[in-house]
């Protein structure tokens, strides 16, 4: 008598059997495989790293020496507040007057930050716009799509400051070479953005409107256009917050605004004015973004309640 185990009555096939037993073995050799995969790839990574460490002398002992002098440098830039004088004027030392004793100035500086970055977004965000159409696979082929994608491709390689770097040699040491630096980086970096927003719609109103006899940009216009505007604004206004912070480092190489004034103080050891200014910049990047995200979540909810 067969002592093999059958499955219960009504299933044909038995518990156990030959194929079974080869699914299994061909199961745990391609287990093996991955895991041994996956260990080659992390002994790679890790080769890598080291390798990277070494390149760039990120030695332990350099990191560890240097963490004291990082707190050393955090106790100096703190402020010396005293809680009887907190509130006094700015005339006397340990109040929060005289801590922030050139307030209105570093206000208009980031006044001008915020309006930097509001222009550039504005200006690299039309950019990208008219670039997504013929970067978008789905819409473009041939000389047109690789020009759009590889000049997008560049803009958002180059980092902002040496763009501003550059500009600021050509045009002076001013806004306008931050504004202009921020805008060839954020029309690169959104071009890619609409451009994916674009390939993710639907094609048959596209279709529609090519049968009626609609021109090429028409049916950009027409067709394409509406289902990714939301897509495109959100990721427009995203990139201004983006781009708050772009305009506050770039005034290190004399683009103007707020970071300009930072990278003064920082020059000449005023420790007390660089926290204050750090702070502001922290609170006016925070109220940005906290004004940004309402006005995305409420264009997009109004744009989708019109679609």
């Amino acid at each position: 008598m067969d002592a093999t185990p059958f499955a219960p009555a009504g299933d044909p096939v038995p518990a156990w059997s030959p194929a079974v037993g080869k699914g299994e073995a061909a199961y745990q050799a391609a287990r093996r495989q991955r895991r041994g995969a996956t260990l080659v790839a992390l002994a790679v990574l890790t080769a890598c790293l080291l390798v990277s460490a070494w390149v760039s002398e990120a030695h332990p002992a350099t990191l560890l020496a240097g963490l004291p002098r990082i707190g050393e440098y955090l106790w100096r830039i703190l402020p010396s507040l005293r809680w009887d004088a907190l509130l006094a004027g700015a005339d006397t030392e340990g109040s929060l007057a005289f801590w922030f004793y050139r307030l209105d100035s570093w206000a208009w500086l980031l006044f001008e930050t915020a309006n930097m970055a509001a222009l550039a977004t504005l200006f690299g965000a039309s950019a990208a716009l008219l670039l997504a159409f013929p970067a978008a696979r789905n819409l473009s082929r041939g000389v047109p799509y690789q020009l759009a994608r590889r000049f997008c491709e560049a803009m958002r390689t180059v980092p902002e400051i040496v763009f501003a770097l550059i500009l600021v040699w050509a045009f002076g040491v001013g806004a306008l070479a931050g504004i202009l630096a921020i805008t060839l980086h954020t029309a690169g970096a959104l071009g890619k953005l609409f451009a994916e927003a674009i390939e993710n719609a639907d094609m048959r109103p596209w279709d529609a409107a090519r049968a009626a006899g609609a021109s090429w940009p028409e049916c950009c216009r027409f067709a394409i256009l509406p289902q990714a505007l939301p897509n495109i604004l959100s990721y427009a206004l995203l990139r201004f917050e983006t781009n708050i912070r772009s305009a506050s480092v770039i005034g290190f190489v004399g683009a103007g605004g707020i970071g300009e004034e930072l990278y003064k103080v920082i020059s000449f050891n005023y420790y007390e004015e660089i926290s204050a200014i750090i702070l502001l910049v922290i609170l006016a990047v925070a109220a940005v973004d906290l004004l940004s995200e309402r006005l995305r979540h409420r264009a997009i909810g109004a744009l989708g309640g019109a679609n």
